[in-house]
């Protein structure tokens, strides 16, 4: 029997889970992707404490007009990235939550670095 796209996506968000955690200076950044927006998520996995989030939802209800493409994702990225340094934050694990590492989660992921965090 052929594995789903859902199937394979949980398998390596669990391949990479094992390896990847995110402590009180240097968090998990966790990326979730829909059809609709994007999401990222500063997690301390010691403390089970999700430390700043950011979404094209919420920079859209902020006033901007962002939507879930490239452009947004790399918007989101620079948010996330402004938040984490409002908390003394420079340095994150990057978690791409079983997403391939192209498109709008490498937006993303360049949008931090932009904004200043090193991963």
């Amino acid at each position: 029997m052929k594995m789903t796209k859902e199937q394979a996506r949980a398998r390596r968000k669990l391949r990479i889970r094992k390896k990847v955690t995110g402590t009180g200076l240097k968090p998990r950044l966790v990326v979730f992707r829909s059809n609709v927006h994007i999401y990222a998520q500063l997690v301390d996995d010691e403390s089970g404490v999700t430390l700043a989030s950011s979404s094209t939802l919420v920079l859209t209800r902020a006033g901007q007009a962002v939507h879930a493409n490239r452009e947004g994702a790399a918007s989101v990225g620079k948010d996330i990235a402004e938040k984490a340094k409002a908390k003394n934050i420079e340095a994150v694990v990057f978690d791409r939550n079983g997403y391939i590492y192209h498109g709008r989660i490498k937006a993303l992921a360049d949008g931090a670095r932009e904004g200043g965090l090193k991963f």
